[in-house]
């Protein structure tokens, strides 16, 4: 806590410090068109995004009209295409506008004017993404806006976070029932962490209290997929490696209709067929991505800074494999695949290289773009490819960024005497940090010079380690899921020292502490 620099306040958050929502851009102008929509019984659109981010931002504003009396039959929802439609709004949602008399946006739209001018009913924003051009002519709520001070804390929210801010501000103006947006905290925790947004500030209260209402939800289809994933315990890992990975799976593989089917579903029949459709995409994800690893690794991984691939693999998993090779090869990588005859692709950076300003320098080359600093999507022609890696590495080097893997290395929290000083008590004391992400990482604990006492690979392709090592006295299980090639190197017998991350193992109704390998040095 003390080297974290962590206060009392952080430990136990109070709900009733969050910002005003009116402190949002043009969020005054959002709930004035709301309030009139409600009392006019107008028919509204929704408009989201494939990602799990978008789906539950989606599913939050649903639920919060639905809250303000907006009868259901006057609520549809829109959500792109990732395969058809690509990044940002699609021209769809123009001829699908005509039959309703509002569009709002949630997790998109900052970036789609010429889109918004095509419309023919008023739309209104709410967005998070980092503004790339002119924004539309109406109503904007972005906490990203450069045009509108925004206090910095807001500044952090996800598409999901700024939809419950809406929320929020609509239960100050007395259209939703004081005390019943705390239900769709469970969703803006669900798009905060799988959106990597940093948590701190706002974000804390929203998780934190989010953990709470998930592990008390009434959502079918969360608990279905709880259950299949085998979530025992609500927490970061339970969220960002179990229930994220499944709703991100439907946009990924096929369509994020059936993950907001199953966000927002009351029968519970329909949770089970949703969320058993959800863990087969899943697994051809985990499937598609390995074999996509493992074809670009058997070419040959560049020299130059920003690594750019083209290949033919599935769309869906383009980000997750560039995710990979970044921390792999500690490069921002960004991934190609052709398809319709166009390069579709995503990227991930760290450090201090912006993708977001990166695509902007290279914005006369794209069919379109944009995303984060450290996540974007991009589509050009494909006779454009190799221009497009020159520009986008030139830019890089034009940058003078130094010592770019540092952002990268990991500090230990805490260094280890004893194994046995790792306990289930010791574990509970680490509970009130949760939940981890961007701003409050999970805590490293340094192992010096233990005993490698047995070796394993796991998996169908050997691509995971296992390790017990013993400080004489006590042992412990460490695990690494694709592990580097050199960590399977490590010997019986030989000294090593780990940095791991522990966490609590449940089996056969026994609890113990592992630890996930972050780092081995001999």
């Amino acid at each position: 806590m003390e080297k974290r620099g962590l206060d009392e306040e952080f430990l136990n958050p109070c709900y009733e410090k969050l910002a005003d929502p009116y402190l949002l851009p043009d969020m005054k102008e959002v709930v004035s068109q709301i309030k009139q929509a409600v009392s006019s019984k107008k028919k509204i659109l929704i408009y989201g995004d494939y990602d799990v981010d978008g789906v539950t931002a989606t599913a939050i504003l649903h639920d919060t009209l639905t809250l303000a009396g907006v009868d259901e039959k006057n609520i549809e929802m829109m959500l792109p295409d990732r395969f058809s439609d690509g990044y940002g709004m699609s021209e769809k949602v123009v001829e699908r506008a005509k039959d309703f008399e509002l569009v709002i946006t949630v997790d998109c739209g900052s970036n789609n004017r010429e889109v918004i001018e095509k419309i023919s009913v008023p739309v209104v924003v709410t967005d998070h993404h980092e503004v790339m051009g002119e924004l539309p002519e109406t109503a904007v709520v972005n906490p990203k806006r450069t045009d509108k001070e925004v206090p910095e804390d807001l500044k952090n929210l996800c598409g999901a976070g700024v939809a419950f801010f809406l929320a929020r501000a609509l239960v100050s103006e007395g259209l939703v029932p004081e005390g019943q947006e705390k239900w769709l905290l469970d969703l803006a925790m669900i798009g905060t962490i799988c959106d990597a947004m940093k948590l701190t500030g706002e974000n804390r209260v929203i998780c934190r209290f989010g953990m709470l209402v998930l592990s008390k939800t009434r959502r079918p289809g969360l608990l279905e997929l709880m259950r299949l994933s085998g979530v025992k315990k609500i927490d970061t890992d339970a969220v960002g490696f179990q229930i994220g990975p499944r709703l991100n799976a439907a946009g990924r593989m096929k369509s994020a209709d059936l993950a907001l089917k199953l966000l927002l579903t009351e029968s519970k029949s329909e949770a089970v067929k949703l969320a058993e459709e959800l863990e087969q995409l899943n697994a051809e994800r985990k499937r598609q991505q390995s074999a996509a690893v493992s074809e670009i690794e058997k070419k040959g991984i560049s020299v130059e800074p920003v690594l750019v691939v083209v290949g033919e693999w599935h769309e869906g998993v383009l980000g997750i494999i560039a995710g990979r090779l970044l921390e792999q090869y500690k490069k921002p990588a960004i991934v190609l695949s052709e398809i319709d005859g166009v390069l579709k692709g995503s990227g991930r950076s760290f450090g201090e290289f912006n993708l977001a300003e990166a695509l902007k320098e290279c914005q006369k080359l794209l069919i379109n773009g944009g995303g984060h600093a450290e996540a974007c999507g991009l589509k050009l022609e494909k006779e454009h490819f190799l221009e497009f890696s020159r520009a986008i590495n030139e830019y890089y080097k034009s940058l003078g960024l130094k010592n770019q893997e540092r952002f990268l290395e990991k500090q230990a929290d805490l260094t280890v005497g004893k194994l046995s000083s790792v306990s289930l008590d010791f574990m509970g004391e680490l509970e009130l940090l949760q939940p981890f992400g961007d701003g409050n990482p999970e805590p490293l604990l340094a192992l010096w010079e233990v005993e490698v006492r047995f070796v394993d690979r796991m998996g169908m392709e050997g691509k995971h380690l296992r390790l017990t090592v013993s400080d004489g006295a006590s042992t412990m299980r460490l695990l690494a899921f694709y592990a580097p090639e050199e960590w399977f190197k490590v010997q019986p017998g030989e000294t090593i020292s780990v940095l791991v991350s522990p966490f609590v193992n449940e089996w056969n109704g026994v609890s113990s502490v592992e630890g996930r390998i972050v780092q081995i040095k001999k």
